[in-house]
C-alpha cells in the first residue's frame, strides 16, 4: 500500500545542506514528541495498542524508504555465565528503541543531510497524521455520545437515581481535553520547526513549506483549522495539492487554489439551500451568495470573487490557442493561493455565524 510521505513530496526541493547540532536537537525533540503522542510503556509494561501503532508506522515508512527496518531490531551477543562459559543472548529491540535509533543515532558525514533529515521528518508526519485521523473519528462520535449520555441520565432519573451534574457536559469536557492535547502537540511541532530554522508547518496530516511566518500565522493557520471539518475535505485536498505544486515547481498550482475556493462557494450555496441545479460555473454560484435577500456577500465582494476566477483560474485553466501560454510568477502564485485561503477562511466563518 502506498503511503504519502514528506521525503517523497519534497525530494527535489533542497532544504538542508548540513547536519548541525540544530538539526540533531530537532530530531531528538521529535522523538520525545512521538513518545508523548503515543506512550509506548504503561506501568513498566508495553502498551499493546500503541505497540501495534508503532509497528504499523515503522512498516509504512520503511516500505516507502525501501528499507526492511528503520534501524536493526534483532540483537545477538554472548556473555559469560556463573561458570565462566560464554552463553548466547539474543532477542528483539522494542519499536520505541528502533524509533530512537532512527531519529537520534549518529550521523555519518558521508550521508546526504537533506535526504537523511527528510526521511526522519516523514516519521513524525505519519505519527501526527495517524493521531489526527483518530481525533477526527473521536469527534465524529461526539454527538451520539452526548445523546447517549443524556438518555442514560434521563433513564437513571426515571428510576429515582440522581446523578451529580450533567453527564453530557462531562462527555464534552473529555472530548475537549483530547483535542486540546493533540492541538498542543501540533503547536509544539510547528514551534520546533521554527526554532530549528526549518521552513515547515504541519497541518491536517501533512508537513509542507511555510515560507512566510506572518502569512502562516494570520492566514494559513486559521484556514487549516477551519477546513479540518470533514465537510471541507475537498477544499483541504485541493489546497494541499496547490501548495505541493507550488513547492515542487509543478504545473498551475493556482488552479488547485481556485478549485478549493470554488468548492467552498458551492458547499455554502448548497448548505444554505440556494443552489437551483441550473448553475453554470463559479460565477452563478457566487450570484447565489450575493443575492440581496440572501445577504451572504455584498455586491462588491461578489464582483471581486468573480474577478479572481476570471483573471486567475480562467487565464491559466483554459487553452490559449495560438496565443502565448499564460503563466503566473512565483509572487503571483503566492498571492493567488493566499487570496483563495483568505476568502475561504472568511466565508467559512460567516457560514458558522449565520
Amino acid at each position: 500500500m502506498l503511503t504519502d510521505i514528506f521525503a517523497d513530496r519534497y525530494k527535489d526541493q533542497p532544504i538542508w545542506s548540513t547536519f548541525s547540532d540544530q538539526e540533531r536537537r530537532l530530531l531528538t525533540q521529535i522523538y520525545n514528541l512521538i513518545k508523548e503522542v503515543y506512550p509506548y510503556w504503561r506501568d513498566g509494561k508495553e502498551n499493546a495498542p500503541n505497540v501495534a501503532k508503532y509497528k504499523e508506522l515503522h512498516d509504512q515508512l520503511a516500505n516507502e524508504l525501501g528499507r526492511k527496518e528503520l534501524a536493526p531490531r534483532y540483537y545477538s551477543y554472548t556473555q559469560k555465565n556463573a561458570f565462566g562459559t560464554d552463553m548466547p543472548v539474543s532477542g528483539w529491540y522494542s519499536y520505541e528503541y528502533v524509533f530512537e535509533q532512527f531519529l537520534t543515532g549518529p550521523f555519518n558525514d558521508s550521508w546526504d543531510p537533506d535526504a537523511y533529515i527528510k526521511a526522519r521528518i516523514s516519521l513524525v508526519e505519519l505519527v501526527m497524521r495517524k493521531r489526527g485521523i483518530e481525533i477526527a473519528a473521536i469527534n465524529y462520535l461526539l454527538p451520539s455520545e452526548i445523546r447517549d449520555a443524556s438518555i442514560n441520565a434521563a433513564r437513571a432519573k426515571g428510576r429515582g437515581l440522581r446523578l451529580p451534574g450533567d453527564p453530557s457536559k462531562g462527555v464534552i469536557a473529555r472530548n475537549k481535553a483530547v483535542n486540546d492535547a493533540f492541538n498542543a502537540k501540533v503547536e509544539e511541532l510547528n514551534e520546533r520547526f521554527r526554532r530549528a530554522g526549518a521552513p515547515l508547518n504541519y497541518h491536517n496530516g501533512f508537513i509542507q513549506f511555510a515560507t512566510d511566518q506572518l502569512v502562516e500565522r494570520q492566514i494559513s493557520k486559521p484556514f487549516w483549522t477551519l477546513v479540518s471539518d470533514p465537510k471541507w475535505s475537498n477544499v483541504d485536498i485541493d489546497m494541499k495539492e496547490s501548495l505541493d505544486q507550488r513547492d515542487s515547481n509543478g504545473k498551475d498550482p493556482a488552479i488547485y487554489a481556485a478549485k478549493a475556493l470554488e468548492s467552498t462557494i458551492k458547499i455554502i450555496s448548497a448548505e444554505k439551500g440556494w443552489t437551483r441545479g441550473t448553475e453554470r460555473g463559479a460565477a452563478q454560484y457566487i450570484d447565489n451568495l450575493m443575492k440581496k435577500d440572501h445577504g451572504f456577500l455584498d455586491v462588491w465582494e461578489g464582483e471581486m470573487l468573480k474577478d479572481y476566477f476570471t483573471k486567475v483560474r480562467n487565464a491559466v485553466g483554459h487553452g490559449p490557442g495560438d496565443q502565448p501560454m499564460p503563466t503566473l510568477t512565483l509572487p503571483q502564485t503566492d498571492w493567488a493561493i493566499e487570496t483563495a485561503m483568505s476568502w475561504i477562511r472568511t466565508m467559512v466563518r460567516r457560514l458558522k455565524s449565520s
